[in-house]
């Protein structure tokens, strides 16, 4: 595994991840964190106020395709998602979200992540997951 170019390429690469800021904390074979840092446009129930769920989809499918990526490798594969499903425990508050992604099973053509969503609290510490999500990644061997 080639870490600081799958660092770079997520971070710095996919003009997505990159608008909402997604920063890799931790980095290893089969299991990654990462986090969005808080930013206004991230809102989405301005009368809650909430961040948008989208967001925390969105880093929970980056987070579990990353996963993959570190076991099958950016040089060798290419990562799709198949099927992600996220279950939303509480809403997101007007803070920083992180998600730790673990590989669960990887095969020859299909990855599979569990990623759990959640925020720091007031001393740093993440709590409670606010989201829980299990996604599904296609993997497609590059040609030598």
């Amino acid at each position: 595994m080639d870490e600081a170019l799958l660092v770079k390429f997520f971070e710095e690469q996919i003009p997505f991840n990159k608008h909402l800021g997604m920063k890799v904390e931790r980095l290893e074979e089969g299991g990654v964190r990462l986090r969005v840092p808080f930013a206004d446009h991230l809102v989405g129930d301005p009368f809650r106020p909430a961040l948008h769920g989208g967001v925390t989809s969105a880093l929970a499918d980056t987070a579990g395709g990353l996963a993959v990526f570190a076991r099958v490798g950016l040089l060798t594969c290419r990562v799709a998602t198949v099927d992600l499903r996220v279950d939303y425990y509480l809403p997101a508050r007007l803070v920083d979200v992180v998600a730790e992604a673990e590989v669960v099973r990887i095969g020859n053509r299909v990855g599979v992540a569990r990623i759990l969503v959640r925020q720091p609290g007031d001393d740093g510490q993440l709590g409670e997951p606010i989201a829980e999500g299990k996604g599904v990644y296609n993997i497609i061997k590059l040609r030598a």
